[in-house]
């Protein structure tokens, strides 16, 4: 079994540059896949590996300024979720384009897990769901809005557009892990909503959690890993991932005609050209032929 930790920090990091190569060393030397965001502002990611590499590189970040208090979030995989390892340096360890954000100064009121199906059915609270549409279309709490946004940097256009829909209302947010509402709440805070909360652990900790009969949530929660979507008790869903387009799709989605294994699915065939296709074709034909020749392996990936 691998052990896949899902974790966030924000925190000051003077030189986050400095902290990279450490980091992948100890990353690659432990047999550790999966990716990594480091920024002035903190750091965020989801890694998977064999349990004494992950509790080596959970302790390697906990010893970096400011992350003692680490939280992070495990499950389990029968297989390697993630083909390679990516240590990254960002602008931003989750992208909202808003300098002003800085949810070390104050974030939402957290609510446990165990308390939000109360807050979420209260007639006074709109529920927003702060996640990718795609992300959306497979599964969220009953009640929830949907922005429908392409990414999160689009979040803060949608509200200033759609705010006057919320007015005199208790403001409820929730994300994966909970990274991105500690984002959007501080935005929210800065635009003057009084009442902000958001889901302590996000999506994944409630999943964890509420026993299935007492839960809110309907559907399946998307992860950005090799099992695509989880369900209660993280358990791993039905969905696969189109190649093409990173997008979650259902087995019966894969019999369609727009489906074609690494090429395209009904999400993207009209996003795409021909050129766009052959590319992929030829992608999905290299890849085929290095894994009948046993060449499946952990990649390392040298990126700024």
């Amino acid at each position: 079994m691998y052990t896949i930790a899902a974790l966030y920090h924000f925190t000051r990091f003077d030189d986050p540059a400095a902290l990279r190569s450490p980091l992948l060393a100890l990353c690659d030397r432990e047999g550790i896949s999966g990716s990594l965001l480091l920024a002035r502002e903190g750091i965020n990611g989801t890694v998977a590996g064999p349990r004494a590499g992950i509790d080596a590189v959970l302790a390697h970040i906990r010893a970096l300024p400011g992350c003692a208090d680490l939280d992070w979030k495990e499950s389990a995989s029968a297989d390697q979720p993630f083909r390679r390892l990516k240590v990254r340096l960002k602008r931003e360890i989750v992208t909202m384009g808003q300098p002003d954000v800085d949810p070390r100064a104050r974030v939402g009121h957290y609510v446990d897990p165990a308390e939000w199906n109360d807050l979420i059915r209260s007639p006074d609270v709109a529920v927003i769901d702060t996640r990718n549409d795609y992300e959306v279309a497979i599964g969220t709490f009953e009640r929830a809005v949907n922005p429908g946004t392409a990414s999160f940097r689009d979040f803060p256009a949608w509200w200033e557009a759609n705010k006057h829909r919320f007015h005199n209302k208790r403001i409820a947010m929730f994300c994966t892990g909970g990274i991105r509402c500690e984002k959007s709440t501080n935005y929210l805070l800065g635009q003057g909503v009084e009442n902000v909360y958001h889901l302590k652990g996000g999506i994944l900790q409630y999943l964890e959690d509420v026993p299935e009969p007492d839960s809110a949530w309907r559907g399946d929660c998307f992860v950005f890993d090799g099992r695509v979507s989880v369900g209660h008790g993280l358990r791993e869903g039905p969905h696969e991932l189109c190649f093409a387009c990173r997008r979650p799709v259902l087995p019966a989605d894969m019999n369609r005609p727009e489906y074609e294994h690494g090429v395209s699915c009904h999400h993207c065939i009209d996003e795409t050209d021909d050129a766009d296709k052959a590319r992929f074709r030829e992608r999905q034909k290299q890849m085929a032929l290095a894994e009948a020749r046993g060449e499946r392996h952990i990649k390392i990936v040298h990126e700024q």
